[in-house]
This record gives structure tokens, C-alpha cells and sequence, in this order.
């Protein structure tokens, strides 16, 4: 991982509504990912956009387990 580019976003828990601080490593590029809930423990789809030249996020989605992303 670079730490240089790790992105901090503020995001809030599809189920529960928690809000909590998700590192994002923009140098994995487009992808999708799985993080649990800090508090619920319950699985959130993630789906981060990084602009392929710029290497900027350019969004989060977040989603439940049983979401199509």
C-alpha cells in the first residue's frame, strides 16, 4: 500500500446509518471491495472510482450485501 495515496473518506453504514472514516488506496484504481460495518459488523459492498489518468477518486458507492452494484 502507498501510504501517500491513501484517501480518507467519510462514509456511513448502508444499514445502521454509522458514520465512519474509509481509507481508500487510489493506486488499486477502479474496483470493487468488501468492508464490515465498525459498529453493526454487517458486510458493505464498496465500489470506488479512480480516474484512469489523473489517478482522483472520483466516487464511493456503498451498498448493502444483497445490492447489485
Amino acid at each position: 500500500m502507498h501510504e501517500e495515496l491513501l484517501t480518507i473518506r467519510e462514509v456511513n453504514c448502508p444499514y445502521c446509518s454509522t458514520p465512519f472514516d474509509l481509507a481508500i488506496d487510489v493506486s488499486q484504481g477502479t474496483h470493487r471491495t468488501w468492508e464490515d460495518c465498525p459498529l453493526c459488523c454487517a458486510p458493505i459492498q464498496i465500489e470506488i472510482a479512480v480516474a484512469p489518468h489523473s489517478g482522483e477518486l472520483t466516487d464511493v458507492v456503498l451498498g448493502r450485501d444483497d445490492d447489485v452494484l
